[in-house]
């Protein structure tokens, strides 16, 4: 099967003090087109630094990154926040949303930088807020919503551009245990209909669920298990 995510040799590091401190250390890594795969790792075991790579919110210090079949490596910032705004939905545990904001209004945000007119961008937010479960909800603030109805709306949010890649960074660690449940059913049947779906979690019920668990420790790739 084509693969939509590829790490070959991938480190990072941040500078310190006396130095550099090594967060990632030579990944491999191929991801499927279809596939549900979870991240794992403790805190500190740099599994957000590799999400933030594979979504191109940050540069690696060494190897390379394919996505889509295309390489990353040497394209300016604009190239690259026009291949996360088309190619790729992102996901996070906070949900970042605009509190004075409308459900409706959260979801259409990334159209505001693509070219499309205000009436066709209310009907692509209403269709993603339908898919998620929340057309009762248009109208309502985060303040007025439960915490996986926000999570809803931020993975709403993240469909807008019909991206093939959704990156998902410990999206259930604000949440109790049933709404948890609630919200990988979602990502699920999204995966489902034949988004690649990647998550980033320290939970081992979350990380179940996924098709197979790539385990980060310490900088460096464990295992890639299919379940």
């Amino acid at each position: 099967m084509e693969s939509v995510i590829q790490c070959r040799q991938l480190s990072h590091s941040f500078p310190m003090a006396g130095g550099e401190f090594q967060v990632l250390n030579n990944i491999n890594l191929n991801i499927a087109a279809g596939e549900m795969v979870a991240i794992m790792g403790p805190s500190g075991s740099g599994k957000s630094t590799l999400m933030n790579l594979i979504g191109c919110l940050m540069t690696p210090k060494q190897g390379e990154l394919t996505l889509l079949g295309k390489p990353t490596k040497g394209l300016n910032r604009d190239v690259l926040a026009h291949l996360r705004r088309d190619h790729i939905g992102f996901v996070f545990q906070q949900f970042n949303l605009l509190a004075r904001t409308s459900a409706l209004e959260n979801v259409m945000m990334p159209l505001m930088y693509a070219q499309m007119s205000p009436e066709q961008a209310k009907t692509r937010a209403r269709e993603c807020l339908d898919a998620v479960g929340l057309q009762d909800k248009y109208d309502n603030h985060p303040s007025q919503l439960s915490g996986g109805q926000q999570q809803r709306v931020a993975i709403a949010r993240a469909l807008i551009n019909r991206p093939e890649i959704i990156l998902a960074d410990e999206p259930t660690g604000a949440l109790d245990s049933k709404t948890s449940d609630d919200i990988m059913a979602l990502f699920r049947t999204l995966n489902q209909q034949g988004q690649t779906v990647v998550i980033v979690t320290h939970e081992m019920e979350v990380a179940a669920q996924a098709d197979r668990i790539v385990s980060v420790r310490d900088g460096e790739l464990l295992s890639g298990v299919s379940l």
